[in-house]
């Protein structure tokens, strides 16, 4: 049987010949929830925000720029994967309030930014409206593996 070599968050595991190597688990881990019943291009759009977002949570989220073997340089990724969840409404605030309570870096976007075309107008739609009364339609998280479990426990991952 082969074991899983470890690693720490931003390294690549080392095999020895006679193993398989295997990819490294993360301690950490992304997740954005979007509400359901947005239209497709809403929830691509929201994800696409929300990511953003998240690419600003921590200095070791983001993986080492690409390069083909034409020698084409391309844009660093995340690290990590991102797992991607649809909640209604309630489970969406519910998953809010979960998220608040641990202190972790959380991305939101609210059905009021759909009205707006900038990014100060986004802003001065959430700075308007209190935290129990925010029309959620899309959320991100990131932390430790176990915290942001707890945080998305009960959704159901898109698709």
């Amino acid at each position: 049987m082969t074991t899983a070599p470890t690693a720490s968050p931003g390294t690549t595991p080392t095999a020895s010949p006679d193993t398989v190597p295997v990819p490294a688990r993360f301690d950490t881990k992304i997740a954005v929830i979007v509400r359901d019943e947005l239209a497709v291009w809403q929830k691509l759009n929201v994800t696409a925000f929300l990511a953003s977002g998240i690419a600003h949570a921590r200095d070791d989220i983001m993986g080492k720029p690409y390069e083909d073997a034409s020698g084409q340089d391309y844009l660093a990724l995340f690290r990590e994967p991102v797992l991607c969840y649809t909640a209604d409404s309630r489970a969406l605030s519910r998953t809010h309030a979960r998220a608040l309570s641990r202190g972790v870096p959380t991305a939101l976007y609210t059905a009021d930014m759909f009205r707006t075309g900038n990014d100060d107008d986004n802003r001065a739609a959430v700075r308007a409206v209190p935290v129990a009364d925010l029309d959620l339609v899309g959320l991100a998280v990131h932390g430790p593996r176990g915290i942001i479990d707890k945080i998305t426990k009960g959704l159901k991952l898109h698709g």
